[in-house]
């Protein structure tokens, strides 16, 4: 799985095996390493699913490294039901901030660091310095602002696994959620990732868990020879 995930060479590379009715189990590889959590290719995973597997279905979960996950049909949505990974607030790294080459309002540290900038302008011009951001200790590195038409933005930073910019991290909301939930008072959140791709999600803070509900569409279909 760990070759194919390097040959692939995208951010994530989705495994899925069937373990039950409604019910596979799911790992998920960067180019570099198998990650604990990945939102994007859970939500592409259940997209397969849905479309291509059992049109009947209407949820489906995942048996992962972060436990048992859900995903069900929301309309023209899938939502996803994920943990809650609420930052606590911490110095910031020297190779933070040179890495991002900007000092962060504030930093905060869950399975990522998560660095609070001044405005949505701030996070879309940034230009980091990848060596420096490899060096910290964390998988990835999360910069989020307050949004001009949504309640944040965010983009996410991940070199030290092979993922120098991922263009929507659905494990990072498990952190930018119960964040900004905490800081704007209210638990229904409109979030974009604003990476050259760029990704539209909706989300809901629900105590322990979270919920995060986007779209997906068929990019390929193909087979690989082992």
């Amino acid at each position: 799985m760990q070759a194919i995930g390097a040959e692939n060479n995208l951010s994530e590379t989705a495994f899925l095996v069937p373990s039950g009715p409604g019910q596979y189990d799911l790992r998920w590889f960067t180019p570099e390493i198998e990650v604990d959590l990945c939102g994007h290719a859970t939500l592409a995973s259940a997209f397969v699913i849905f479309r291509y597997v059992d049109k009947e279905l209407a949820a489906v979960s995942f048996n992962t490294k972060s436990g048992l996950l859900s995903v069900v049909k929301d309309g023209d949505r899938l939502t996803m039901d994920f943990p809650s990974r609420p930052p606590s607030p911490c110095p910031p790294p020297e190779d933070l901030i040179k890495g991002l080459g900007v000092t962060p309002l504030e930093v905060h540290r869950s399975r990522d660091f998560l660095a609070l900038l001044e405005s949505e302008d701030q996070v879309r011009q940034l230009r980091p310095d990848f060596q420096s951001l490899a060096r910290l200790d964390a998988t990835g590195i999360i910069v989020t602002a307050k949004g001009q038409s949504s309640d944040f933005v965010s983009r996410f930073f991940a070199p030290a696994v092979g993922i120098p910019e991922d263009p929507v991290t659905g494990s990072a909301h498990c952190s930018l959620i119960p964040y900004w939930a905490g800081r704007l008072g209210k638990s229904e959140l409109h979030a974009f990732q604003v990476s050259r791709r760029g990704g539209e999600l909706f989300c809901r803070d629900a105590g322990d868990r979270v919920h995060i509900s986007g779209r997906a569409v068929t990019y390929l279909q193909g087979t690989i020879n082992i």
